[in-house]
């Protein structure tokens, strides 16, 4: 699958699991986002996936959290990067709290689960109206996938028209959350054959193997996710210094393959968010 896109490359600095005594760089309050995400601008990435947490350091939707951390890192970098909010459940939220979170925070972009939004054997209907709110809102979303039992429920959605089928853009994840994961790249070539035509596939990786992974992605015309939520180490498996060192492997590698990175503005044009 070559692209001649630019590679637009996200980073996922925090996520909903891990804490500082996994990685004293790990950024949680808004002031540490903002810090990362010019950091890891200035090393090529386009997007930032956003997380925010609660008083007690656990997983939030709150809107209010949200756009405390939209805010600052607007106050940080302008507009030179992608705001994408989560609407991961991690056992907590159910569709609906997922689904009015993105409502009353009205992002750029937000991921989606399909697995948790619109699982099979539900009444879809709720997720057909919030799908087409993301659509006349102008949010853009990411529908992540972890299988090929994912995608082929996915792609039933789309040719029964509960997901729109304008500027689709999916992330593809390789592995689980787990102690100790670590990714296959091998995993990657069964979930693009049972993928179908989709305007933009991004890949997730866990562990040391996320560079190899991201390598494979670009080869293969796709994009990239990396960072700490995630991955913590570089391809050697020593420690990443921070988010940034991620990102920088990325940028790295497509200079050695000769595709341009995307900045913000050009992947919000590519995704048909201007």
């Amino acid at each position: 699958m070559p692209s001649n896109h630019p590679l637009m490359i996200a980073v996922a600095p925090n996520g909903a699991r891990k804490q500082k005594s996994d990685h004293p760089r790990l950024p949680i309050t808004p002031r540490e986002i903002a810090h990362t995400a010019a950091a890891c601008v200035e090393a090529g990435a386009c997007m930032l996936h956003l997380h925010v947490r609660d008083a007690d350091n656990r997983h939030s939707l709150d809107a209010t959290r949200y756009r405390e951390a939209i805010a600052a890192i607007r106050r940080e970098v302008g507009e030179e990067i992608i705001i994408q909010i989560t609407t991961e459940a991690v056992g907590s939220y159910t569709r609906e709290e997922q689904m009015r979170a993105v409502i009353e925070v009205r992002p750029e972009a937000v991921s989606l689960a399909i697995r948790e939004l619109c699982p099979p054997g539900i009444d879809a209907a709720g997720a057909a109206e919030f799908f087409t709110f993301l659509q006349r809102e102008k949010i853009q979303p990411q529908y992540i996938l972890y299988s090929r039992e994912d995608i082929q429920h996915f792609s039933k959605l789309l040719e029964r028209g509960i997901v729109p089928d304008d500027k689709l853009s999916v992330l593809l994840v390789l592995g689980r959350y787990a102690q100790n994961q670590q990714s296959d790249v091998a995993d990657l070539a069964p979930l693009l054959s049972a993928l179908g035509d989709v305007d933009f596939w991004s890949l997730c990786a866990f562990g040391a193997s996320e560079a190899d992974c991201m390598l494979e992605a670009i080869q293969q015309g796709g994009h990239c996710r990396v960072g700490f939520e995630n991955n913590l180490l570089l391809a050697g498996g020593t420690i990443a210094e921070d988010n940034a060192a991620l990102v920088t492997v990325v940028s790295d590698c497509a200079a050695s393959l000769n595709r341009k990175i995307a900045s913000a503005d050009a992947a919000r044009k590519l995704l048909g968010m201007t």
